[in-house]
């Protein structure tokens, strides 16, 4: 983070409210990230584990959360376990917070060093009766290794094999699918962000600009905005690669006459925002393209009414999936007579239309929340529906951010240009 810290009190809301949820006797366990070995002896640059973010606020490595919401000594129901500062630290990487730091960050009293965790432990451990362990249960992520929580959950296992071990995945992600008002602004900020970033590339691009170039001038804008980055890898794809959904190369020369689809978002206080526009690379829509753009912007507009209380992305995909069939048979991709006749295990729109239209946002671009998750006020949302014709190196996707609330669904992203003359007309200045 640059200058976008969060108070303390926001912190400790997110505990309490933890706490609220647990059983008494109960005793949470939340770790750092890894740092991730890159190539010899460099890690890739660290970003903390969203949990330990939202309950703590500490971005440092090698830390530990322990949360202990009955112990009947109050200075271990909030402990926070961090690396001791020391002078060869200091000389190598720079500064470590020290006690009073950590205590100003996170708003947590009772601070200890790694070293002294191991007696800590079996206080707490002793005085529980159930063991919350966190987890990644995000279910598409499938890594090829064990993270902190999951090796520190092996081990205490095998340590303390007489208590009951309990996921605390579910109740952290069941507070973070409700965003506080000090995470929707900091989300607005990424969004506002990103959209800087969007009116600096409409200059920029022009054909015979190689796609990296382009991915630089986004980093820039977001560098001196004081962003976090990038909330992921940006997809920069021009012709058949946008019809190539997580592209990332980002390294082909665009051509005149090309569609150009950027999928890109800035993180700002560790909260992502996403966003994909596609633009003509020479500054003119073809007639082909523009129908094909208008048509996913038509369902794009009527999905985002959609984006009310008591909804759910499952039953947006099954409306934006009649939306973009019909859509498609305007485009004369396919009939109505081909669609009554179709293997409806296989959709004819499957070829043209192959992800879903939403996903949650927050402290990750694809944040914690169900398919079945139903809408509250206080989520944000991705809608973003798209066609790709690969045989016409046709690939558009339209991407907003919305807020759910009781008034209404909120486009977090209203002031992105989306609007096909208004694109153009921007582009030629």
């Amino acid at each position: 983070m640059a200058d976008n810290k969060i108070n303390n009190s926001f912190f400790k809301k997110n505990r309490t409210k933890l706490f609220s949820l647990l059983p008494e006797k109960s005793l949470a366990i939340v770790h750092s990230n890894d740092e991730m070995p890159r190539n010899g002896d460099q890690f890739f640059k660290f970003r903390q584990h969203s949990d330990l973010f939202y309950l703590s606020g500490i971005e440092h490595t090698k830390t530990i959360l322990a949360l202990c919401n009955n112990h009947p000594d109050k200075n271990y129901r909030e402990i926070l376990i961090a690396t001791k500062p020391n002078d060869a630290y200091f000389i190598w990487y720079g500064h470590q917070p020290d006690k009073d730091e950590l205590r100003k960050l996170s708003g947590i009293q009772t601070i200890i060093w790694l070293e002294d965790f191991e007696v800590i432990l079996k206080e707490l451990i002793f005085y529980s009766v159930n063991i919350y362990l966190n987890s990644n249960e995000y279910i598409k992520l499938i890594p090829d290794f064990k993270d902190r929580n999951h090796r520190f959950a092996l081990e205490l296992k095998e340590k303390f094999p007489l208590h009951q071990y309990y996921r605390l995945a579910p109740f952290i992600s069941e507070l973070r699918l409700i965003k506080e008002k000090e995470e929707i602004e900091l989300i607005k900020e990424a969004c506002a962000i990103t959209s800087k970033a969007f009116y600096r590339i409409l200059k920029f691009i022009k054909p015979d600009v190689y796609e990296y170039e382009i991915e630089a001038e986004l980093s820039h804008e977001f560098t001196v905005n004081k962003s976090g980055g990038h909330a992921y890898h940006p997809i920069v794809a021009s012709g058949l690669n946008a019809c190539i959904l997580h592209y990332t190369e980002n390294d082909v020369i665009c051509k005149d006459g090309d569609l150009l689809l950027i999928d890109f978002g800035a993180e700002f206080g560790n909260y992502a925002s996403d966003c994909t526009r596609t633009i003509p690379v020479n500054g003119r829509f073809s007639e082909r393209q523009k129908s094909c753009y208008q048509a996913v912007l038509n369902v794009q507009k009527k999905a985002m009414e959609l984006f009310t209380i008591g909804n759910t992305i499952d039953n947006l995909n099954a409306e934006v999936n009649k939306l973009i069939e019909n859509e498609l048979i305007l485009l004369g991709l396919f009939s109505r007579e081909d669609v009554n006749n179709q293997n409806p295990e296989t959709p004819l729109f499957k070829n043209y239309y192959m992800h879903g239209v939403a996903h949650f946002i927050g402290l990750d671009v694809h944040d914690v929340g169900s398919k079945q998750s139903v809408f509250e006020e206080g989520m944000v949302v991705s809608c973003e529906p798209g066609i790709y014709i690969r045989e016409e190196k046709i690939g558009i996707r339209i991407e907003n951010d919305i807020l759910i609330t009781k008034d209404g669904p909120i486009n977090l992203m209203k002031n992105i240009p989306v609007e096909i003359d208004e694109i153009e007309n921007l582009m030629k200045k």
